[in-house]
This record gives C-alpha cells, sequence and structure tokens, in this order.
C-alpha cells in the first residue's frame, strides 16, 4: 500500500498512459493503469484507488459504459472520475453521441490534449474532496 495517493489512468493510448503517469508521479502519486474499460474495473476493485482518469474513447468498453459500471458498484461509487478525452475532435470518427457525454456520470471531464498544470490542479481538487 502506497503512502501517496493511488490513480488509477484507463487508456487504450499506452504514450498518453506512459505520459499522464510521468506528470503524476512528479507530484508524487502512485499511479497504476489498465488499457481498456474491462480491465479497468478489474484493477479497481484490486487497487481501490483514490481517484481514475478514465478516457471516453476505447475498444470493447468505452469509457461511458465503464463510468457506468463504477458508479453502479457499492465498492468503487465513491471513487471520483474524471473522464479525459479528446471526444469533441473525434465525435465524427465514433458512434458515441455527445448527449451520451454531457449525462456522464463522472464527477469531472478534461478535454485531451491536456497541460500538465491543469491536470494536476483538477487531481488535486478531487484527491482533496
Amino acid at each position: 500500500m502506497s503512502a501517496h495517493p493511488t490513480i488509477l489512468v484507463i487508456d487504450d493510448d499506452p504514450d498518453f498512459v506512459r505520459a499522464t503517469g510521468t506528470v503524476l508521479r512528479s507530484v508524487p502519486y502512485h499511479v497504476v493503469s489498465a488499457g481498456n474499460g474491462a480491465e479497468g474495473l478489474k484493477r479497481a476493485l484490486e487497487e481501490k484507488p483514490d481517484l481514475i482518469l478514465l478516457d471516453v474513447i476505447m475498444p470493447m468498453k468505452d469509457g461511458f459504459s465503464t463510468c457506468e459500471a463504477l458508479k453502479a458498484d457499492p465498492r468503487l461509487a465513491d471513487i471520483p472520475v474524471i473522464m479525459l478525452t479528446s471526444f469533441a475532435q473525434k465525435v465524427a470518427e465514433t458512434n458515441l453521441s455527445v448527449g451520451q457525454g454531457m449525462n456522464l456520470e463522472s464527477d469531472d471531464y478534461i478535454d485531451k490534449p491536456v497541460a500538465p498544470q491543469e491536470l494536476l490542479r483538477r487531481v488535486a481538487k478531487w484527491i482533496r474532496k
């Protein structure tokens, strides 16, 4: 068990996961990751993170359904979820509707790319709550 708050990054882009992990570890946070929604749910149960950063557009289980599953599980429902996505730029490439994005059960929403300082500010805000 880490003395630092644990953040679970669920994203299918390994470069994004690596870069985000580097930014978060500078604080220092303990960072764990998962490459898709199903793996993310499993890691969330194992790690009980203090915060989850969740990509929206992923193969198999997208971020919306992953977030719904997280919030529906009483063991995970209290963990803040920040959706991280380039959804606004990719809306034409996906079958997800903007409406789905608007009624998210996530606690916060950040567009990619996100400046490291902005990411750290948002994470700190939710870790403190």
